[in-house]
């Protein structure tokens, strides 16, 4: 079974006079385990089909199904569960809490989630870990480089065990060296079978993943096998 899977999906936007389609009836399924890279020129609609897939959007008609849940016509708070407990975000610019610790910013999911206080702290030590930061884990997002801070993000996104990994443009904000050590890390969540969904609009970044599907004009323009550069 996908564990995302879209069917007629179309996204338009009242713009008072006139209307604004987005996505036109676009087809999707994603498998577990796979690494895919979205792209596409401004206007695509890559960015919208990012918001529907992260569940921070819902479609205005067709279907949205991520792990067996019909995820199309669901209201906020059901939304802001499946997000919580099936989605890990990684952003362009971090989204960290700038007075929060490395520790407090990865273990902030789990506050939502309802985990005991050291429970918390165990689990978010581990991810730091996991991502080469155990060291900094009481440092605050100004006293981290930008790769460091981003390891925090993907610390962050790990933290409950999501479904689905999702980033966008994660390398926006880097420089080139940077750049290669966090998508170095990508490869190796992919490698522990985790689901990697890559918005970006950068052909060398999208050369990591596994799978390209492009848009144009709010329709899958093409969907084929990528590189998988390691």
């Amino acid at each position: 079974m996908s564990l995302l899977r879209c069917v007629g999906l179309e996204k338009t936007y009242d713009l008072g006079n006139q209307t604004l389609q987005v996505l036109r009836k676009l087809d999707l399924s994603i498998d577990p385990g796979e690494y895919v890279a979205i792209m596409g020129p401004s206007g695509s609609g890559k960015s919208t089909l990012m918001n529907i897939l992260g569940c921070l959007d819902t479609p205005t008609a067709g279907r949205y199904e991520l792990d067996g849940e019909q995820v199309a016509g669901m209201n906020e708070d059901q939304l802001a569960d499946i997000r919580n407990r099936k989605i890990g975000f990684v952003f362009q610019t971090f989204n960290l809490l700038p007075r929060q610790s490395a520790l407090a910013n990865v273990a902030l999911p789990l506050v939502y989630s309802g985990v005991p206080a050291a429970e918390r702290r165990k689990l978010a030590l581990d991810a730091l870990k996991a991502v080469g930061l155990g060291e900094r884990a009481d440092h605050r997002p100004n006293e981290l480089s930008g790769g460091e801070r981003q390891r925090v993000a993907i610390a962050r996104a790990l933290i409950n065990r999501p479904s689905i990994i999702l980033a966008d443009e994660p390398t926006g904000n880097l420089d080139t060296r940077t750049s290669v050590e966090i998508m170095k890390l990508f490869g190796d969540l992919y490698g522990a079978n985790n689901t990697i969904i890559l918005v970006t609009h950068e052909p060398d970044i999208a050369e990591y993943a596994h799978r390209v599907v492009r848009l144009r004009d709010g329709v899958i323009e093409s969907d084929s096998p990528g590189m998988g550069k390691a």
